[in-house]
């Protein structure tokens, strides 16, 4: 039976950012990914900005990880020369009442630590962005755009440096407890294959809840999984703007906004849609529905030239029907197993609090040891 100090349970962003710091620091570390490849779930499908931390309640762990991971993830792209572009973006008040809505997003941006984030009225926001329906925005500098391909490729090649590995091909079916801090892992689909670790990292996307339910002894009670698609659509005429250009958040997302590539190709997204399983579809007749979305704050766009991208699935999480508006990081204190951690509703800024998540489970790990 193969043993191993820690095992990592998926090939996203965030499980190769715990890999990483785990065999950076001697750890034998071995990622299992049930696809054939790193990145194909949540990772692959999102529309890779590095976010500031402006929206998230205060002290919340996507405000805390998100305005640390966004440091880290700058630095560790111009250390690695991953591609990014730190471009900015606004975010638009179309209207009197979204005016009011801006200044709170103003004053949580602040409290979380982004007071690079800074209002502009609409006088100057005429001189910048003359057709851009704007009565106010805020600008923030911080707001950047990343070859997430690029940073996981990266990421894999860090954990082969330090002697890790990641296993493709490679579904979880369960984990029993050997003992009180032994996990064995049971790999495979016909020809099963046992691992044991005394360490295990749920970080498996979308699959994360599914998987904890796999774990034996698992006492804490395990979010429901909710699944929000979010779709785009890529626009094939000129973008007459040079940040990326959001609305005032929505109930479940950020709204349709405007991002780029980093070869500079505009696309518009995501939207919400609640399913009942992960669903990839781009529905084309979806395109008359965005064009009205966008044309609250670019009333010029041409529908005719939006035409369907990709689309991705959010793993949020919902407890009694309400919907968990935080990442929710399970570890020995809530649940009773040591060097046990569930990483679940890793949505966005997931990309953007890779690195800072991984930071913390490893510290947390160090405490409770």
């Amino acid at each position: 039976m193969y043993s191993v100090d820690v095992i990592v349970i998926g090939a996203g962003v965030v499980g190769l950012s715990c890999a990483r710091r785990f065999s950076m620091a001697g750890y034998e570390t071995l990622v299992l990914e049930s696809e054939e490849s790193f990145g194909t779930g949540v990772s692959a499908r999102s529309s890779e900005v590095i976010h500031a931390g402006i929206y998230y309640p205060e002290r919340s762990l996507k405000a805390t990880l998100c305005f640390e991971g966004r440091e880290s993830l700058y630095a560790y792209c111009e250390s690695r020369k991953i591609a990014y572009r730190q471009i900015g973006k606004w975010i638009v008040a179309t209207n009197e009442k979204q005016v009011n809505e801006l200044i709170a997003i103003r004053d949580n941006a602040h409290r979380n630590g982004c007071i690079e984030v800074d209002w502009v009225d609409r006088l100057e926001m005429k001189r910048l962005a003359t057709e851009l329906r704007c009565e106010a925005a805020l600008f923030s500098p911080r707001t950047g755009i990343v070859d997430s391909h690029g940073l996981m490729h990266s990421l894999v090649a860090d954990i082969e440096s330090f002697n890790g590995t990641v296993a493709y091909r490679s579904k979880v079916l369960s984990v029993e407890l050997s003992s009180p801090r032994h996990f064995v892992v049971r790999v495979g689909d016909l020809e099963k294959t046992k691992i044991v670790t005394r360490i295990l990292i749920n970080a498996a996307g979308l699959n994360a809840p599914l998987v904890a339910t796999t774990i034996e002894g698992l006492s804490t009670s395990i979010p429901q999984a909710a699944y929000a698609k979010g779709s785009y659509f890529t626009y094939s005429g000129h973008v007459p703007f040079s940040r990326l250009v959001y609305p005032v958040p929505e109930a479940a997302g950020l709204g349709v906004h405007l991002t780029f590539d980093l070869a500079g190709k505009a696309r518009f997204g995501p939207d919400v849609e609640w399913v009942e399983l992960p669903d990839y579809a781009v529905n084309e007749a979806s395109r008359d529905r965005f064009a009205a979305a966008i044309r609250q704050y670019w009333p010029a766009v041409d529908a005719k030239k939006l035409q369907p991208g990709y689309a991705g699935v959010r793993p949020k999480l919902r407890t009694r029907d309400l919907l968990v508006k935080d990442f929710v990081v399970q570890d020995e204190s809530q649940h009773g197993i040591p060097n046990l951690w569930n990483l679940l509703g890793i949505e966005s800024p997931g990309l953007t609090s890779s690195l800072a998540l991984a930071e913390h489970v490893f510290s947390t790990h160090r405490k409770l040891a």
